[in-house]
């Protein structure tokens, strides 16, 4: 893509692929960030007004990310983890209410809602692996499910589910949709309003190409009022800027769940970040990261050996590639492929890869050569 080789000018022979863990800057992220610090080093908190600026503007593209209604319903979190604690220890449960979630969740998905047992709530997971993983979820819907809580893509084989048929599925059961978008926000277009769910959350350090220490929760409108609170402070207030007003009550907006002062220094970057999503435009980067995996695909089972665990259609898939080598060590080939400046990820049954819209054909050909030549060794 024209000028995206020069937002990521990775060394020769890095294999970058590890999205799905923690993304590289682009270049003009890393220039925001130093920019921000020069400012500070100068003239300290002298612009802060042209800083809620940037903050007004990070809302207005995680808005158009997400394809949520208003920038009301946007709230900046430190990571995807705090914003599941927001609704799991927001609702109103009650003794006997069940929460399913799969049975391939990362910990943050799963641990979350454990943490509800002593409340009286059950939580149910349910096997992903049938034809039909929507199907089974809904199915597993009884009159005691409060909450589907589900990541929109798994984070070990790469499974993207159909949350468009679960938001509508829940809907019609009364059911509350809970999504971990953090796998794909920012990989191919994601959209709230379009799989009607309730809440969605997700950090930036990954396909948003953004630091650690930001990311998103979204809310819907009719439900913010109805999660309890349990952190306080000067900036959820309605009125953050009356320091000596008694007679006080939590922001109207999703700015109610951010209690105290903002990351200034992560706002910068990931507003910086998403300016290149939006710029290439999230159809044509969703497309460009499919090519990638496409190639991954085509030339993985041409390695003897070669297992996948991941999905062949490219409904079920994102931008996740796991697979593992029959008769080979798992962890003797992540030692390999890191000594090759492989940038991967073990997880699940194998090694995952995980490229971005940016991967050039030489990363991929270079790790299938790798690849090649350890199962040959």
């Amino acid at each position: 893509m024209s000028g995206v080789d020069d937002e990521f000018p990775q060394p020769d022979g890095l294999h970058y692929l590890n999205h799905a863990a923690i993304a590289p800057w682009p270049r003009r992220t890393a220039w925001a960030v130093t920019a921000f610090a020069e400012r500070n080093l100068c003239t300290g908190a002298r612009d802060y007004p042209e800083w809620l600026l940037v903050e007004q503007r990070l809302r207005e593209r995680l808005q158009r990310l997400l394809n949520a209604p208003s920038c009301a319903d946007i709230a900046l979190v430190k990571n995807t983890s705090e914003a599941l604690s927001f609704v799991a220890f927001g609702l109103d449960w009650r003794p006997g209410d069940q929460v399913l979630i799969s049975d391939e969740e990362f910990p943050s998905n799963r641990v979350v809602w454990e943490a509800l047992n002593s409340r009286g709530v059950e939580v149910l997971q349910v096997s992903l692996k049938g034809v039909d993983p929507e199907g089974s979820l809904l199915a597993a819907c009884g009159p005691r499910t409060r909450l589907i809580a589900i990541s929109a893509v798994q984070y070990a084989s790469g499974l993207r589910l159909d949350v468009q048929r679960l938001g509508h599925g829940c809907r019609a059961r009364g059911v509350l949709l809970c999504v971990d978008a953090i796998q794909q926000l920012g990989a191919l277009p994601f959209d709230v309003q379009g799989c009607d769910c309730a809440f969605a959350m997700a950090d930036g350090h990954k396909w948003m190409l953004g630091p650690e220490g930001l990311g998103v929760f979204y809310c819907r409108s009719d439900l913010r009022e109805g999660l309890a609170l349990h952190e306080y402070g000067w900036h959820m207030l309605e009125n953050p800027g009356d320091y000596n007003r008694s007679d006080w009550r939590p922001a109207p907006s999703a700015r109610r769940f951010e209690c105290g002062s903002p990351n200034m220094l992560g706002t910068m970057a990931l507003d910086a970040s998403l300016s290149l999503l939006e710029e290439v435009g999230m159809h044509r980067v969703g497309q460009a990261l499919e090519d990638r995996v496409q190639a991954l695909l085509d030339g993985l089972p041409g390695i003897p050996g070669m297992r996948l665990h991941s999905a062949l259609n490219p409904l079920r898939r994102a931008g996740i590639v796991t697979f593992s080598l029959d008769g080979q060590d798992t962890a003797r080939l992540f030692e390999y492929l890191k000594g090759h400046q492989v940038v991967c990820a073990k997880r699940g049954a194998g090694i995952r890869l995980s490229p971005h819209f940016y991967t050039t054909p030489r990363v991929i050909e270079g790790t299938l050569t790798l690849l090649h030549a350890f199962a040959k060794s």
